[in-house]
This record gives C-alpha cells, sequence and structure tokens, in this order.
C-alpha cells in the first residue's frame, strides 16, 4: 500500500504538474513519483511505456532548468497484472531546479511540504543559491559600509580582546580591502537583523501578555533578549524535608544553549526575524533557515555540529560566550536527563525550532508520569489522534498507551470523540 509523503507522489496519469513535483524533489530530499496508482493507492495502471516514459523524459529535458536528467531514473514494474511507473529523482547539486518558462520565481521553483508540492519563497530561492554556489553570506561585502560598533567595542574590551582594523579583517569583520563583511554588519550596531520575543497567557497563542523587539548587534540582542527570558523563569520550592530545594522552570542553561542555536544557526540572507514564543508549558525558539546540508537531527543530538555561520561562532567563542563547538544540544538533553519531559527539535526546509517544556508545569498540571508530557504534546500539535498514533509516536504498547491516554481525560486536558475503532482523542 502506498501512502504520499515528503518523498512520495503518486498519479494516476502523466500531467504537465508532473513537473512541478520533480522539481521539488530535486530541490528538496528527492522522491518518488508513481505513474499508474490513484492517491487512495488501487491501482489503475499506466499507459504503455513506451508511450509514456519518452514524453516524460522529453518534458524533463526541455522544462526544466537547469538540467535535471541525470538525477532522474526510471523503473518499470508489474503487480499482478498492473504496470506502474517509478520515476526517482534525487536531491540536485545546482538548486534550484526551476520551470524554464517561470524562471527563479515562486511560479517557477517548488519545494516539498510534507506531502505536498508548494511554491517556493523568494527567501528559500535566494538560500539554495548561497548554498549551491558555496558562498558564505558572512564574507560577503556588507551593502552598509556606514558601520559602527559600540556595543561590539565595549564587549571587547571588557574581555581585553584587541578590536582594531587589523585585528577586525583577521576575524573577517573585514576583508582584505578594509570593507565591512556582513559578519561586520552583524556585529554593528546598524545589524538590520531583529528578535522578537512573545508572552502568552495559557499553552495556545490566544491572549498575549507582553512582547519586545530587540535590535542592534547581535552581541546586545544576545544579552537582552536572555536576560529578557530569564524574567519568565520562575523558580517552585519544594520542602521535601527540613531543607527547601528550588527547582527553574527552564533551567538556564539550557535557555542560554538554545538562544545561542538561534544567532549561530540561523539563516541571514533572509530578513525575518528570530522568533520566541513563551507560553505556561514551554518555551519555543524559532529561527529562519532549516538544517545545514548533510547533517541529522541525530547528528546534533550527538553533537555533531557544522555551523551555518562559522566566523559568527568563532567570534563568540572568542568572547567566550559560547564555550566549545557542538556540545550545544547534547547539554540542553543533559539538563532534562532527570524530568520526564524532554527537549522538543523539529525542522523543515526553511525553519528550525527547539520547543523547551516547563519542567514545573509538567508537575503541577501533568504529574512526572513518563510520556505523559510528550503524549500531550503529540496530541495538540496533531490536533487529534487515535491511540495507534501514540503507539507509535512513543514506541510504547497498546496497554501503555491507553494509561497515558486515561490520565489526560482524567486531568481533563483531553477529551473522546467517537467510539470503537473510530475513537480520536483531541487536546482541550
Amino acid at each position: 500500500m502506498y501512502v504520499e509523503s515528503e518523498t512520495l507522489e503518486l498519479k494516476r496519469e502523466l500531467t504537465d504538474d508532473s513537473l512541478k513535483t520533480i522539481v521539488a524533489f530535486a530541490n528538496t530530499k528527492g522522491g518518488t513519483i508513481i505513474y499508474g496508482v490513484n492517491d487512495d493507492s488501487s491501482l489503475v495502471g499506466t499507459l504503455p511505456i513506451d508511450l509514456v516514459l519518452p514524453r516524460l523524459t522529453n518534458m524533463i529535458r526541455d522544462s526544466i532548468v537547469p538540467d535535471i536528467t541525470r538525477f532522474v531514473s526510471y523503473n518499470q514494474k508489474q503487480i499482478d497484472s498492473t504496470i506502474i511507473l517509478e520515476v526517482r529523482v534525487s536531491r540536485g547539486t545546482q538548486r534550484p531546479y526551476a520551470l524554464k518558462h517561470k524562471g527563479l520565481s515562486p511560479r517557477g521553483v517548488f519545494v516539498r511540504q510534507g506531502s505536498s508540492t508548494v511554491m517556493a519563497s523568494m527567501d528559500t530561492i535566494r538560500m539554495m543559491i548561497i548554498e549551491t554556489d558555496h558562498r558564505r553570506y558572512e564574507l560577503e561585502v556588507s551593502a552598509n559600509q556606514a558601520l559602527t560598533f559600540l556595543q561590539a567595542t565595549r564587549l571587547f574590551a571588557e574581555r581585553r580582546i584587541p578590536f582594531e582594523e587589523t585585528h577586525q579583517k583577521t576575524l573577517h569583520i573585514r576583508d582584505g580591502e578594509g570593507r565591512f563583511t556582513n559578519l561586520g554588519l552583524l556585529l554593528s550596531d546598524q545589524c538590520e537583523h531583529t528578535t522578537k520575543v512573545a508572552i502568552f497567557q495559557g499553552t495556545d497563542f490566544s491572549i498575549f501578555r507582553d512582547r519586545r523587539e530587540f535590535s542592534g548587534s547581535l552581541l546586545t540582542q544576545l544579552q537582552e533578549v536572555g536576560e529578557y527570558v530569564q524574567q519568565y523563569n520562575r523558580i517552585r520550592s519544594e520542602f521535601p524535608g527540613l531543607i527547601r530545594i528550588d527547582s527553574y522552570d527552564y533551567p538556564p542553561l539550557a535557555l542560554r544553549e538554545a538562544l545561542l542555536n538561534c544567532y549561530v544557526h540561523r539563516e541571514y540572507a533572509s530578513s525575518a526575524a528570530t522568533l520566541l514564543h513563551v507560553f505556561d508549558d514551554r518555551l519555543e525558539y524559532i529561527t529562519f533557515g532549516g538544517l545545514v546540508s548533510d547533517v541529522s537531527l541525530e547528528d546534533l543530538k550527538l553533537g555533531i555540529s557544522l555551523s551555518r555561520n562559522e566566523y559568527l561562532a568563532r567570534v563568540l567563542h572568542l568572547l567566550g560566550i559560547i564555550e566549545a563547538y557542538g556540545t550545544g544540544f547534547p547539554r540542553i538533553f543533559e539538563q532534562y536527563a532527570k524530568s520526564s519531559c524532554k527537549p522538543v527539535i523539529e525542522t523543515s526546509p526553511n525553519a528550525f525550532k527547539v520547543t523547551l517544556p516547563n519542567r514545573n508545569y509538567l508537575v503541577e498540571h501533568v504529574g512526572e508520569s513518563e510520556g505523559l508530557y510528550e503524549a500531550y504534546q503529540y496530541i495538540k500539535s496533531k490536533g487529534s489522534i487515535q491511540r495507534k498514533d501514540l503507539q507509535t509516536f512513543l514506541g510504547i504498547s497498546q496497554t501503555q498507551a491507553g494509561v497515558l491516554l486515561k490520565r489526560l481525560l482524567d486531568k481533563n486536558m483531553i477529551f473522546v470523540l467517537g467510539k470503537g475503532k473510530l475513537t480520536k482523542y483531541i487536546a482541550h
């Protein structure tokens, strides 16, 4: 049985829309189109292969730029008496690929989002160009050369680190001709990138409590955003015996490392702001720019890091703001080692999101049951689930999933819709 996904598309027959999907696969993670299959995975079969294949290969060769033919392969399969055609598309090395008659515009460049083919934004197109050309945004000459460094100069002086023009060249804040680079722009008082922080009441976006936008040098933003968010990091006190035990909502070190990740790994070729959302039960860090090529989520958790902004990371390391390369995510997870709730990392082709759960909220509202918080967050993110979905997500038995769902029902955190095999669980 076939199910459409980020890397699989089902087509009943060959149409011009196939080109959009091929472009999207080549621009994203690659994928396979299967011709002769309905959306519900029932087989209908294709026209004779000697008619379909020449037409398809001609369409790909004539309508997609740059040439993508070497990244496309074909395989004819017979299931019972039905013939289907598999077209495998590898991720291309000359991204972005586009429909020739539309060019490098959102109408010509497509990417995959889940099981859908969608138009790429101009920011996404620019990111692919930079990535493919192996150009570093940091090292390009800044369009703004009237830069000042009041905040950076103060911080370098406090650390007793030279910040004269010669040293700025060594740090790639200036190029060999003395011109300011984009790294210089990021560290300058004229930095164009901002950080937006929103504080919400409850666990959704319904009610704003406060919001702030931070600008100026990234060095200043790091400090000011960190101090602002720490104001909302409450301390919970317990007296299990004669000695009081204090516990922060969020481990301060985890807050710091997650914030550093926002600035070191974001894609500055885009003007999109860095976002922080503070809810009663969690804190979300959202940055523009997905994973760097050839690095997976599992790699990050193991401490394998390939920085998108290598020279910015070097400056932060020199200033003692970053203590060691590649230790950020392992340190975040270490801070939650004794808690039943765990940080969550999510990524898309264009964005990166780190969610830190509020440990005290878990204790006060959910309880310390292993997996309960993850179950609740999963249900919230999906809208509605069935019990088997929770089993698969957490890798637990049917009985364990039933226990977690019952506890959430008892706490009135979810409700039930339907009966029997059609039963769905929905978060309040």
